[in-house]
């Protein structure tokens, strides 16, 4: 992979642009006036585009970056707002004060939902295996302005640990958490956001060992959750008590502790 900038740039972002590629111990390379797929084809590595308040990652073999963007979030909040019931929410029966391990950040969005929920008083650590995606969520959620004050003060109350989630949890105490969730890769394809395009050609298509759901259990106090398509053998083969939604491409469920 390498770094470079937006087509229309500045000293500032350059300089960003360097120390970025410094601190992964990328190349950067000056845009030039050159398209990303051209800078593709003279370099065959994927690439890192630094622009003004926004990072996108481009797969040199993909057709959609990948970049931060809160969109779900926002809807799932202003639905909450609004008094309506969040699956994820009720499945975790995340409340004021909870603590949660997501031990598959991805965009975030059910990370910040959940931050929203159990407010200042809670704690949610998120675990994003990919160190440039873990960057660029991390980022966007410090910087990202939605207009929804206490949405944009539980973005920033996110801590967000890169990592594999089984050596992570390896790590962690018994019973530090409420709630451990996962929300893997589906092994069935559903029609995706944009979002969601970008971040498939960069994020961990492993599979969930059992280990890691035995892990899960000893860490999490109240519930382990798992999200997955409707037509899932995850739930059966990993004990899962599965809350079946008829209207919905993806279930949760649960393992009560």
């Amino acid at each position: 992979m390498f770094v470079t900038t937006a087509g229309r740039t500045d000293d500032l972002h350059i300089e960003q642009a360097k120390n970025i590629a410094t601190q992964f111990s990328l190349p950067f390379y000056q845009r030039n006036k050159r398209s990303i797929a051209r800078m593709h084809q003279d370099y065959r590595m994927d690439c890192l585009v630094v622009g003004k308040n926004k990072l996108e990652l481009h797969k040199i073999s993909g057709s959609m970056p990948f970049f931060f963007h809160p969109n779900l979030a926002m809807v799932r909040t202003k639905r909450l707002m609004n008094g309506e019931e969040d699956p994820y929410i009720a499945a975790a029966k995340i409340e004021r004060g909870s603590s949660i391990l997501d031990c598959t950040l991805g965009l975030g969005s059910d990370a910040i939902i959940a931050s929203y929920v159990s407010g200042p008083g809670g704690e949610i650590r998120a675990i994003e295996e990919n160190p440039i995606v873990s960057f660029i969520v991390e980022q966007g959620l410090l910087q990202w302005e939605s207009g929804i004050e206490l949405m944009d003060a539980a973005m920033k109350r996110i801590h967000i640990q890169t990592g594999n989630h089984l050596e992570v949890l390896k790590t962690l105490t018994d019973n530090s958490f409420d709630v451990v969730y996962f929300d893997p890769m589906f092994e069935e394809r559903i029609e995706e956001s944009e979002g969601m395009k970008g971040l498939a050609q960069f994020a961990s298509h492993e599979d969930l060992q059992l280990e890691t759901i035995v892990q899960a259990k000893r860490v999490a106090r109240n519930r382990v959750v798992l999200k997955d398509h409707f037509q899932s053998k995850r739930f059966e083969q990993l004990g899962f008590t599965t809350i079946k939604r008829k209207t919905s491409l993806f279930h949760y469920g649960y393992i009560q502790l």
